[in-house]
C-alpha cells in the first residue's frame, strides 16, 4: 500500500480548498493509477521509473494537467491551474529562459512566484501558485509548491515545454499559431513564412546552440525547427496524416549504442509510450532533400519532434510544390 506524502503548510498564498499533496509512485502501474485519480492540487512524481535523459515538459490546457517526460518516459504529473479569460496562456513551444527559486513578480505587486521558470521574456512561467480546480492565474502555470520544487531541481535552462489545448472550450489543438516570437523586451516580432519562391529557410547561425525541437503542422504543411526557442529553419512539406490528435517523438541513445526515434506517451495517446518511429510513418512526410539533410546533421539525443494540427504562421490555403522531395529516413 503506498504512503501518500503530504506537504507541510504552505503560506496563505496557496491555501485554497485543495491543497498541494503529492504521492510517490515506484512502479509504472502504481504510477498509472494514481494519475488517473488525480484531484485539483495533487500530483504524482516517479523519476526512478526513468532515472537518466533528458526533460520534455506537456502542458495540457484543456485537461489542466502537465506532464513530465525524461528520455521520452512518463516520470510526473501533475493538476495545474492556467490563465484565466482575458489573461489565457499562450500555446506553443518554449523552452526555461531563466530559473529563479525566489521570484518575485514585476507586474502583481511583488507577489512572490517560487520556483519560476521563465518561459517568455514578457512574463509567462511555470511557477508554485494557486491551484482552486480551474484556470485562474494571470497567464502563469502555476503548479503544487512541492512539484514546481520537485522540478526545478530537475530541470536546466533550455529544457523543451510544449503548451497546448483550450482551456475554455477543453480541445486538445488550437487555431492560433503555436509560435508567437517575442524579442528580448516581449513585445511580438513579425512572424516571417516562406516567400513564393522559397520552399525553405535554414538559419542556424541565429542560435547556434540549445535543444532541437522540429514542430510538423499538418494543417499548415510546414515544418519548423528551433534551437534554443528561435526558428533557425522553416519548411514546405507534405505530410499525409489526418490525425487530428498531437504526438511527441524524441530521439533517444539506446542501449546497444544507437539513436531511435521513440514514442513519448501524451495524454490520450499512451499507447504510443516507448513505440519507436517506423518507416511507414516516416513515409508520410516528404520535405526538400537540401533542408532534410541540414537538419539531420544537427541531431543529438534530446532532439524533440512535436506533430500537431496547431498552425506554425504558415499562408492558409496557398498551394505549395517540393521539389527534390525526399521521405525521411532515420
Amino acid at each position: 500500500m503506498r504512503a501518500l506524502a503530504f506537504t507541510a503548510a504552505l503560506p496563505l498564498l496557496w491555501a485554497s480548498p485543495a491543497l498541494a499533496q503529492g504521492a510517490k509512485a515506484s512502479s509504472p502501474v502504481e504510477f498509472a493509477r494514481d494519475v488517473a485519480q488525480l484531484k485539483p492540487g495533487e500530483w504524482v512524481w516517479a523519476p526512478e521509473v526513468a532515472p537518466a535523459g533528458p526533460i520534455l515538459v506537456y502542458v495540457d490546457l484543456s485537461a489542466q494537467r502537465a506532464t513530465v517526460y525524461r528520455n521520452g518516459v512518463r516520470i510526473a504529473v501533475s493538476t495545474v491551474s492556467s490563465g484565466k479569460a482575458g489573461h489565457e496562456t499562450p500555446t506553443g513551444v518554449f523552452t526555461v529562459l531563466q530559473k529563479d527559486a525566489k521570484h518575485r513578480s514585476s507586474k502583481y505587486n511583488n507577489a512572490p512566484m517560487p520556483f519560476t521558470q521563465r518561459l517568455t521574456w514578457d512574463g509567462i512561467a511555470l511557477h508554485a501558485g494557486g491551484l482552486p480546480g480551474y484556470p485562474e492565474s494571470h497567464g502563469c502555470v502555476h503548479l503544487p509548491y512541492d512539484f514546481a520544487r520537485a522540478l526545478f531541481a530537475e530541470t536546466s535552462l533550455g529544457v523543451t515545454v510544449v503548451v497546448e489545448g483550450n482551456a475554455a472550450d477543453h480541445i486538445e489543438t488550437t487555431e492560433a499559431s503555436l509560435l508567437a516570437p517575442l524579442d528580448a523586451k516581449g513585445k511580438p516580432l513579425a512572424g516571417q513564412p516562406l516567400s513564393d519562391s522559397q520552399q525553405y529557410r535554414w538559419q542556424p547561425e541565429r542560435s547556434p546552440a540549445g535543444p532541437l525541437t522540429i514542430i510538423v503542422s499538418k494543417s499548415d504543411q510546414r515544418i519548423v525547427v528551433l534551437r534554443g526557442g528561435v526558428e533557425i529553419g522553416r519548411s514546405a512539406a507534405h505530410i499525409d496524416d489526418s490525425d487530428p490528435g498531437s504526438h511527441v517523438i524524441t530521439l533517444t541513445h539506446g542501449p546497444d549504442g544507437a539513436d531511435y526515434w521513440v514514442y513519448v506517451g501524451l495524454p490520450g495517446h499512451s499507447e504510443d509510450a516507448g513505440r519507436t518511429l517506423d518507416e511507414a510513418t516516416r513515409n508520410r512526410v516528404r520535405m526538400p532533400r537540401a533542408f532534410y539533410e541540414a537538419v539531420k546533421a544537427e541531431l543529438v539525443p534530446g532532439a524533440t519532434i512535436l506533430v500537431t494540427q496547431s498552425g506554425v504562421g504558415a499562408e492558409p490555403g496557398k498551394r505549395i510544390t517540393i521539389m527534390d522531395a525526399v521521405n525521411p529516413a532515420p
